[in-house]
């Protein structure tokens, strides 16, 4: 009499979505390489995708550096001024401060 062995490869596994290609700048390196993408979980079988098991949240994530942050601090209505204070630099359109050396805002990503 023969046995039978049956084998299961499968998991969850990370996928990456993009959700809207319009390119953003990216404040970690500058250019305009960030993508508004989700990171979701999915059930794999035999390495095929099967269905989402878990949704993550969206993010911008730069394609160029991998740097990744919330999109609320990439808000297009903001105004982006600097403002001197006394000790730093201030970003007028989120308020975060800033080091002189700044091209872009680190926290809204807009350019200084």
């Amino acid at each position: 009499m023969s046995e039978a062995v049956f084998v299961f490869i499968g998991g969850i596994q990370p996928k990456t979505r993009v959700l809207d290609h319009t390119p953003r700048l990216c404040p970690a390196c500058g250019l305009a390489q960030a993508r508004l993408k989700r990171v979701d979980h999915v059930l794999s079988l035999f390495f095929i995708p099967l269905f989402s098991v878990k949704r993550g949240t969206p993010v911008l994530m730069c394609e160029r550096c991998g740097y990744a942050w919330p999109p609320e601090w990439a808000s297009p209505g903001m105004s982006h001024r600097v403002e001197k204070t006394d000790d730093f630099l201030r970003c007028s359109g989120c308020g975060a401060p800033l080091d002189a050396v700044f091209k872009y805002c680190p926290h809204c990503g807009r350019r200084v």
